[in-house]
């Protein structure tokens, strides 16, 4: 079973351009690693960045978070942000339609 995750940025008054150009590389470069299903940001309407993550397995993701991108997009959120990265891990409980009750 496929893992989500959301990963929430809180920029620094005046950084989210900034952060935007942090991640940008990191998720061209994370839309190659092997499990990669889905990795995207989205604005919120309070200033943060929602990262929504879909991974093929827990053993594919714990190697994405120990990977060279994870590193250096960490080195280049440095400064950047209010507080820590707030990353959650969701496993589905599908509902409805196979298509539409999940990611």
């Amino acid at each position: 079973m496929s893992i989500i995750v959301t990963a929430i940025f809180t920029p620094i008054g005046g950084a989210f351009g900034k952060v935007v150009e942090a991640l940008s590389p990191a998720i061209a470069e994370v839309h190659q690693e092997p499990g990669c299903l889905l990795y995207a940001i989205h604005e919120a309407p309070n200033g943060q960045i929602v990262m929504i993550e879909k991974w093929e397995s827990t053993e594919l993701l714990d190697a994405h978070g120990e990977g060279e991108a994870v590193k250096r997009l960490n080195a280049s959120l440095e400064g950047l942000l209010e507080t820590p990265v707030e990353v959650t891990r969701l496993g589905a409980i599908p509902a409805g339609t196979e298509s539409q009750g999940k990611l």
